[in-house]
């Protein structure tokens, strides 16, 4: 049987400041030069501490950060040396990873530092720009359904004993919040199962290399024969003037 020395249920009040303690990297803040693996760990654990569940977390170590370089998950660095676009990709994997499989994020970030890692268009700052603009509304957006959930537990076992009741609410609210997170992740892989695979990726882009190298053969060919049918003309031209 729980009662109130089991645990200390969580307020809709804390919950809230939780959420508004949770703050995403601006813009801004990354750095306009190159950092070293130091100085590229140490921003990132000062610039996402919100996230940390206790003060020993780390944020991403050097560990990890070699690891996905070495996987393809991140573009290897310059002389040892990350960029703003590599500092932008580490902050969107470091959310994508708490949700998705390696594979999964391969799978959304390859296309993404294959047209816009080192563009002259769209680049990774105006995309992270872009995606991040929408966050204030979908924080209260988020807020509002936690509350709602919150005050669905609080009605939630009305006939259980004093010494039950609390620790049952809190036992719906987890389950409402997980099932929330359940259902989102179920799209999530369903989003993304309708991207191919590195893999298939890989396969794709040389049958795509195949086939341009086939319509530039081609080109060529046409080129050569057009070449050689105004050579002709002007070959036959003289003799019927002369003729």
């Amino acid at each position: 049987m729980a009662d109130s020395k089991d645990f200390t249920p969580v307020t809709l009040e804390q919950l809230l400041t939780i959420l508004n303690e949770n703050d995403f990297i601006n813009a801004s803040e990354f750095p306009n030069i190159d950092l070293y693996m130091d100085q590229l760990t140490t921003f990132m654990d000062k610039n996402l501490a919100s996230g940390k569940r206790s003060e020993e977390d780390k944020i991403l170590t050097k560990t990890m950060i070699n690891n996905y370089a070495k996987n393809g998950l991140l573009p290897s660095p310059e002389k040892k040396q990350y960029s703003k676009a590599h500092l932008i990709s580490l902050t969107f994997i470091y959310y994508l990873k708490n949700i998705l499989s390696i594979n999964d994020i391969k799978k959304i970030m390859d296309p993404v530092y294959a047209r816009y890692f080192n563009p002259e268009g769209i680049d990774m700052e105006t995309i992270y720009k872009e995606v991040f603009s929408h966050e204030p509304n979908g924080m209260d957006i988020m807020k509002k359904d936690i509350e709602r959930l919150y005050k669905l537990s609080l009605e939630a076992f009305p006939n259980a004993p004093n010494e039950d009741r609390e620790f049952l609410n809190t036992f719906t609210l987890i389950c409402g919040l997980s099932y929330s997170i359940y259902i989102r992740k179920h799209l999530l892989e369903k989003i993304l199962d309708t991207f191919p695979s590195p893999e298939e990726r890989i396969k794709l882009e040389k049958e795509a290399k195949k086939q341009k190298k086939k319509e530039e053969e081609l080109k060529k060919k046409e080129e050569e024969l057009k070449k050689k049918e105004e050579e002709k003309k002007k070959h036959d031209k003289p003799d019927k003037e002369s003729n």
